[in-house]
């Protein structure tokens, strides 16, 4: 359009009608333009303004293309774009030229419409990378968890999985951690043991101290002695079996239940207490408990003792297994223990019967600390003859 305006020899401005586009030729069609003379302020329209002019802004600086809002000749908002000219004779006028601000807004929408089914194409396949590149990437994390879920469950004792380059640092001093934390365990418990051990000799010599003073007639002081040196010895005995407790307990041990149970109740049988009952063993030849056979033999030998000492006549050992758990059980058939004292018993050093026994009052504290080493749990009731003492170990699996 600025190409098409010129001015005439008498100085008219003109403009010439090159302009193909037939949406100017229209009376109120939404597309506009003007042409104003900058001296004389004559006016050259486009037939669409009809008899209306465009209200236009202050003049800009020449040849700068301005853009603005202006109200069209029917009161709407149009979008235009302005420029001053000036020729080689310095005379200068400003074109504007308009469009329907509702046919920007019908373009834009159509675009839109075009354009939002292949945003949504395009959204739907980054986020299926996305996903895919997420599973793939972490899939090897997902081992590196499974590995150290089975560490913690014991079943293992090293992360045993091949992680990525990324992450194989991390498991590698995951391992070394674990090895350094067998051997300060490994340390420790020998240290107790060894301890254990060397309290024993002077404890034997304080009992035959004990029954020399009783000879002599001094049963008070024996008796303030035996007091002290049986606190002593339940100390040592707990400490010796937790120690039996190897560090990091196998996920591989297993050993036959009937085999154990057999051999504690043969010890037990010979016991002036046990040689007056009836023991029962309702264990199948061939089952197995995932525990290590010396540890079985404490929890056992320390439940049967406790069941001969308050049993009437008779000691059942039972065996049984669900889908995740092997269910070991002691039931004698004696009083049973109050429901108020059922917590009680499983403490350290607490005897619930008057007597005593002979008994050092560990028995139930040693079991469960067996059982829960093994990532399993006590649980004690009154059955109908007596009390029922039951242990459930996880399977390996």
């Amino acid at each position: 359009m600025i190409g098409a305006t010129s001015f005439a020899a008498d100085g008219r401005l003109l403009v010439a009608s090159t302009l193909a586009d037939q949406r100017f030729a229209s009376p109120l069609s939404g597309h506009y333009w003007q042409v104003e003379d900058l001296a004389t302020h004559s006016l050259v329209r486009s037939r669409s303004l009809w008899d209306a002019t465009l209200a236009l802004p202050e003049q800009a600086a020449n040849g700068e293309l301005t853009k603005e809002e202006l109200k069209g000749p029917g009161g709407e908002l149009t979008v235009a774009v302005l420029r001053t000219i000036t020729d080689a004779d310095g005379r200068a006028f400003r074109a504007v030229v308009a469009e329907d601000h509702r046919n920007v807004e019908v373009s834009v929408g159509e675009y839109v419409r075009d354009l939002a089914p292949a945003l949504m194409v395009l959204a739907f396949a980054l986020m299926g990378a996305f996903f895919i590149q997420i599973t793939v990437g972490l899939a090897p994390l997902e081992g590196l968890r499974v590995a150290v879920r089975d560490v913690i469950a014991q079943r293992k004792a090293r992360l045993d999985v091949a992680a990525p380059s990324e992450v194989q640092p991390l498991a590698d001093e995951i391992n070394r951690l674990l090895a350094a934390q067998e051997k300060a365990l490994s340390r420790a418990r020998s240290r107790a043991t060894d301890l254990a051990h060397g309290l024993k000799t002077p404890l034997q010599v304080l009992s035959a101290d004990i029954r020399t003073l009783r000879k002599k007639g001094e049963t008070e002081l024996a008796e303030e002695i035996e007091k002290s040196a049986g606190a002593i010895r339940r100390h040592v005995e707990r400490e010796l079996a937790r120690a039996r407790l190897a560090p990091g307990v196998s996920g591989d041990a297993a050993c036959l239940v009937r085999e154990v149970a057999n051999g504690v109740v043969a010890v037990v049988k010979r016991t002036p207490r046990g040689k007056q009952l009836s023991f029962t063993i309702d264990v199948a030849e061939d089952f197995m408990a995932p525990v290590d056979e010396g540890d079985l033999s404490e929890v056992l030998g320390n439940l049967v003792e406790n069941a001969t000492r308050f049993a009437n006549s008779l000691v059942h050992v039972s065996a049984s297994e669900s889908a995740c758990e092997v269910i070991i059980k002691v039931v004698d058939d004696g009083p049973g223990i109050p429901e108020t004292a059922l917590h009680a018993a499983l403490l350290r050093g607490v005897q619930l019967d008057s007597k005593g026994g002979g008994s050092s009052g560990l028995g139930l504290a040693i079991v469960s600390d067996i059982v829960e080493a093994y990532g399993g749990r006590l649980e004690m009731a009154n059955a109908n003859s007596g009390l029922a003492v039951t242990i459930y170990l996880p399977h390996h699996g």
